[in-house]
């Protein structure tokens, strides 16, 4: 192994020595070409794969040559199959933490964070006590809220079995004795918290998705009727009981939706902020009792 530098050299045309390329290098250039023809980052996906092929991370890839492993291929093959990058390694970083993830559940993203940093902002270091996350999924902001306040306790509800699975095994490597996760619906538990987080269903059922998703994804995760409300009004009157004095409730919403799911929430009897994502969308309504 070593740095390119230490590979032998052959002559080029211009009569001086030049390093022969590396097995990484040319492997990770012919999938990344491959790539190209289903990702938009196609050489991050290369390398993440080529990282978790040799069970390493892609910082350690990145700072030295490494032998392409015969798995490699079969890794490549799969996202040429538009999986997510997320199934095949089973895990996703949000947030602080890193989470397991699998089909069945939906992916984290980035743009969820925007929840946890408005939670962030409101509460401060003091944190709530009892955080509740309808729609677990695979735990991801709960278990964000749990790590980001040591001292708190929450909930996790799901109506999947298969996200319910995910993210009782997040919380035990996470949380452990701290998240409890439960099946249920929108009407929670009966008890209030101080801190209610949710990313509900959100698309419209005639909504075109990429193939990464509508084919991986769970759709229960993902449609939410012919508008993608349906989720919303049903939160609407779902969340005010389980609201305690001084919380606040953040909800993730789709970044054209802020007008019509601020309109459901005000004649619900809340006070209604809106939050915008890293890209400037509008992403998370920050709802505190009136």
């Amino acid at each position: 192994m070593g740095n390119a530098l230490t590979h032998e050299s052959s002559i080029g045309r211009d009569g001086l020595p030049h390093p022969n390329p590396s097995p990484e290098g040319e492997g990770l250039r012919s999938a990344t070409m491959a790539l190209a023809a289903v990702s938009d980052t196609p050489r991050l996906d290369a390398e993440i794969l080529l990282a978790h092929a040799l069970g390493i991370t892609r910082e350690q890839l990145l700072l030295g040559d490494h032998p392409v492993p015969a798995t490699f291929d079969a890794l490549i093959a799969r996202r040429l199959a538009h999986e997510p990058i997320a199934y095949i390694t089973g895990e996703r970083d949000f947030w602080t933490i890193t989470l397991r993830v699998a089909p069945g559940v939906l992916i984290p993203r980035p743009d969820s964070e925007t929840l946890i940093d408005a939670a962030v902002a409101h509460f401060g270091k003091a944190g709530p006590k009892r955080v509740l996350d309808l729609g677990t999924g695979s735990g991801a902001l709960l278990l964000a809220a749990l790590d980001q306040w040591p001292e708190a306790t929450g909930i996790g509800i799901d109506a999947s079995d298969a996200a319910l699975a995910i993210a009782r095994e997040n919380a035990a490597a996470i949380a452990p004795g701290r998240a409890e996760i439960v099946k249920g619906g929108w009407n929670g538990t009966g008890e209030t918290f101080d801190l209610i987080l949710c990313n509900p269903p959100y698309i419209a059922t005639d909504e075109t998705l990429p193939s990464d998703v509508i084919d991986w994804e769970p759709s229960s995760a993902l449609f939410a009727g012919p508008d993608g409300l349906d989720d919303y009004r049903a939160l609407a009157i779902a969340l005010p009981p389980q609201l305690a004095p001084g919380g606040i409730a953040c909800i993730e919403i789709g970044h054209t939706q802020r007008a019509t799911v601020t309109a459901l929430f005000e004649n619900a009897g809340f006070t209604v902020d809106c939050r915008k994502d890293l890209a400037g969308r509008d992403r998370c309504l920050l709802l505190t009792a009136n």
